[in-house]
């Protein structure tokens, strides 16, 4: 089905918003949704994509491979490089973030004592592959503390800069937070970690389709990505930036026949056998139906829908906001969290009500194209339920 038109975003924006959700997605009207943070809902255009590939493949009505694992998929990567502002031969494609992250910290040349300096709100995924290396070869692993709610971007680079020692090799830290949605002010702590010798490895999960920015203008020296979810892919896809200079520094994880072949650049570590290139033609119909909206439109109403939540939470005084008041600092995930005897009644309730949210003591709402206001409003009355 057809978009609605963007005439009617500028003349009527709720009920423009309210059509993508009924025609676009295959929500029912009951689920509410605010979650995205974990996993994004795959649009029907996606959903069509994939199906539309696996039915051809089936009767190998193409005329190469239905797979990916060994191709360079250079379509995919120049579409993919285009929007998100690098070179072809700097993307390899991956499963998911975590494996792009692991693709890093399992390839690099590190040794006993070596450091990787990370924040203390990282993903686990973030942390999880260099724990290996600690364990393996006796690298250290070292947490900066972040302050909730932190009170600017010059503050968390300072932070981060400040924390750079003499066996500093890698910094990995994500460019917005998981657990609190807190943008990170990535291209001054790449800068100044280059300026001094050290590897930036930026977990961006969460920026893809969140914020406006450019790789190429970051800085960084590697990036992993899940566009599943906030640009529409399907689970199963991810992305790895790999900055030319480096490539050579980073041993593959997973090898067929041509890992050895440099002139592959990235697509070297796109080579780990058979796997469902379904998935990347959903990725594809994904990017497609973001560039179809246009990026500034949806990330504008995800921010506007999560600063709806912030300011209504900053009245609730039974939450404390960990969220700062700073359009800077998030995006379209915020943080709050509850007194600790309405956590667990909250939590009952979101299940009992069949809505999604990163719920617990400190929780996450994650707000998308597909939001509602109405959805907001139930969570507010979650909320107050849990205390009564």
């Amino acid at each position: 089905m057809a978009l609605p038109s963007s005439a009617l975003a500028e003349t009527d924006p709720e009920l423009y918003w309210r059509r993508i959700r009924e025609e676009q997605f295959c929500l029912p009207h009951w689920r509410v949704f605010l979650n995205n943070g974990s996993l994004g809902i795959t649009p029907k255009p996606v959903v069509a994509a994939m199906k539309h590939f696996i039915d051809r493949s089936a009767a190998l009505d193409i005329e190469e491979y239905p797979r990916w694992g060994y191709e360079r998929m250079d379509d995919h990567r120049k579409a993919l490089a285009d929007f998100t502002g690098c070179h072809p031969d700097e993307l390899a494609l991956t499963h998911n973030a975590t494996e792009a992250i692991s693709l890093v910290a399992q390839g690099l040349d590190l040794k006993a004592s070596d450091e990787v300096l990370m924040t203390d709100q990282e993903h686990p995924s973030g942390r999880g592959a260099w724990s290996v290396r600690a364990a393996r070869h006796g690298i250290v692993v070292r947490q900066v503390p972040i302050p909730l709610p932190s009170k600017s971007p010059e503050q968390l680079a300072e932070l981060m800069i400040s924390a750079i020692g003499p066996r500093t090799r890698v910094l990995c830290f994500s460019g917005i937070t998981t657990t609190t949605g807190l943008v990170m002010p990535v291209r001054e702590i790449c800068r100044a970690a280059r300026s001094k010798g050290v590897l930036t490895l930026v977990d961006g999960a969460h920026m893809h389709g969140q914020i406006p920015f450019r790789i190429d203008e970051m800085d960084r020296d590697f990036m992993a990505a899940s566009p599943h979810k906030w640009l529409f892919a399907p689970a199963g896809c991810g992305f790895l930036y790999i900055r030319r200079e480096h490539q050579d520094r980073v041993f593959p994880s997973v090898t067929t026949d041509g890992w050895v072949n440099s002139s592959l650049a990235a697509a070297r570590f796109m080579l780990v056998g058979t796997n469902n290139r379904a998935v990347f033609e959903g990725m594809m119909a994904g990017l497609q139906f973001a560039k179809d909206i246009g990026p500034e439109r949806i990330m504008k109403r995800m921010h506007q829908l999560a600063r709806m939540v912030r300011d209504r939470a900053a009245k609730e005084p039974s939450l404390r906001v960990l969220t700062p008041d700073d359009d800077r600092l998030f995006g379209c995930m915020v943080s709050l969290q509850l007194q600790p005897e309405h956590a667990k009644r909250f939590a009952a309730l979101c299940k009992e009500r069949r809505m999604w949210a990163l719920a617990g003591e400190r929780f996450r709402v994650s707000t998308h194209i597909h939001t509602r206001p109405a959805d907001i409003d139930a969570l507010f009355q979650a909320i107050a339920d849990s205390k009564a």
